[in-house]
């Protein structure tokens, strides 16, 4: 075989393996792949298919993968918020009598990620909070966060992942299916809704009520000033100034199979 004919035949067999995927290195690894593989995680959960699949995925890859198919926040954020709620879904529904416990219940490390068992606690205030203490109320980082933490949690904090996270109880978020190329105005028309929802102004005592989750985060919204201005924004209240803030008590009834569309 003459040297030409080896030059092509070793360009044809490269030219095989990199369009048809043996190396590994495929569009599964992609960020648009794995945060789709959550919306389907989430709708396979919502129409009674077998979830086992991904789970398996999920439990087996590694954070290194993780961290280099969820690169932006968005991308982060759609991904672990369907993640949280899809296992808040599954874990309720298998063993409801866990959530007799909330304070374990969230605590508990109950979902295989990347080698590891990692918790609600984890993914909330570790990954999607980046790595707040979860009694700082907001303002207080966690002082020696893990590698999971380090590597796959957000840049920067948003305070509207507090109307997505579904906790598992009647007063939590409706679950929804979040995409990434769509999660801001996603986390817009969600906040809206349950804002609009969960607030009571009284126009005639000049005070409004709201959730208990903008005094147990304050520090993810900014503080009261910033609250003010959220109600504002989203039309719960006419103004900032002269208005008073009241707190709603939080129904931890447990209340599954809560979902909308956004």
């Amino acid at each position: 075989m003459s040297k030409l004919a080896i030059k092509l035949l070793v360009y044809t067999i490269i030219f095989f393996f990199i369009n048809h995927n043996v190396t590994g290195q495929n569009s599964e690894n992609t960020p648009i792949k794995l945060t789709k593989q959550s919306e389907q995680f989430l709708k396979n959960i919502k129409s009674g298919k077998s979830t086992s699949e991904f789970r398996t995925q999920l439990a087996t890859t590694s954070i290194e993968t993780l961290e280099k198919s969820l690169v932006t926040d968005l991308e982060k954020l759609a991904f672990w918020v369907n993640i949280y709620n899809g296992y808040i879904q599954i874990v309720l529904a298998e063993n409801p009598d866990l959530y007799n416990d909330r304070g374990s219940f969230f605590k508990k490390k109950q979902i295989p990620i990347a080698g590891d068992t990692v918790s609600f606690e984890k993914i909330e205030h570790g990954i999607i909070r980046k790595s707040q203490w979860p009694l700082g109320l907001g303002y207080v980082r966690k002082w020696f966060p893990n590698a999971l933490e380090r590597k796959l949690r957000v840049e920067n904090r948003d305070y509207r992942i507090h109307f997505a996270l579904n906790c598992g109880a009647k007063d939590c978020p409706p679950v929804a299916i979040y995409e990434a190329d769509k999660l801001d105005a996603q986390f817009n028309k969600g906040t809206e809704k349950y804002l609009k929802d969960t607030s009571i102004y009284e126009k005639d005592n000049k005070k409004v009520i709201i959730t208990p989750l903008f005094s147990w985060f304050r520090g993810d919204f900014g503080g009261k000033k910033e609250v003010k201005r959220i109600l504002k924004e989203f039309k719960i209240i006419p103004a900032t100034e002269k208005i008073e803030i009241d707190y709603k008590n939080y129904d931890w009834t447990l209340d599954l199979d809560n979902w909308t569309e956004l």
